[in-house]
């Protein structure tokens, strides 16, 4: 599940009435509870668990205490902006994007051009991998340290 789903389920709970909110995909489970805090109690698949949890203070389990994250969310690498400006995946309109979902890219590739104050920065990988997700549009304003592209 990414960050901007997350938090806007998290922002709907605790804007509305309801006091606890499960869901279930196919990446794993989030429980989000209202009250004392946000619980998130993550999925894991058996095999990736290496030992059980050992209990804390309150019956929680240790790893509660960390931000939770699935599996696959720790072999995704996110590329993010480096300046602020118009995020382009193409040298010049109708041109050949720079990077597609599920090309293969290496780090130093060039993957989009962002427009600053009318100079092209190129942005180049800063990972070899496949890309899996392109999470702006083309032509859309970008902000300093927004996530561009999702690498694995």
């Amino acid at each position: 599940m990414d960050l901007r789903k997350l938090k806007t389920l998290i922002d709907l709970v605790s804007e509305s009435n309801v006091s606890e909110l499960e869901i279930t995909e196919a990446e794993g489970k989030i429980r989000i509870v209202k009250g004392g805090g946000a619980v998130m109690q993550p999925y894991y698949p058996a095999a990736a668990m290496a030992a059980p949890l050992a209990p804390v203070a309150g019956g929680v389990p240790a790893a509660a205490a960390l931000a939770p994250v699935a599996v696959e969310a720790l072999l995704e690498h996110t590329v993010k902006s480096p300046m602020v400006g118009t995020f382009y995946r193409s040298a010049s309109p109708g041109a050949k994007v720079f990077a597609d979902v599920g090309d293969t890219v290496k780090q130093g590739d060039t993957i989009c051009i962002i427009e600053a104050m009318k100079i092209l920065n190129e942005i180049e990988s800063d990972k070899t991998g496949t890309v899996r997700r392109i999470l702006v549009d083309n032509g859309q304003a970008v902000e300093y340290g927004q996530p561009l592209f999702v690498i694995d």
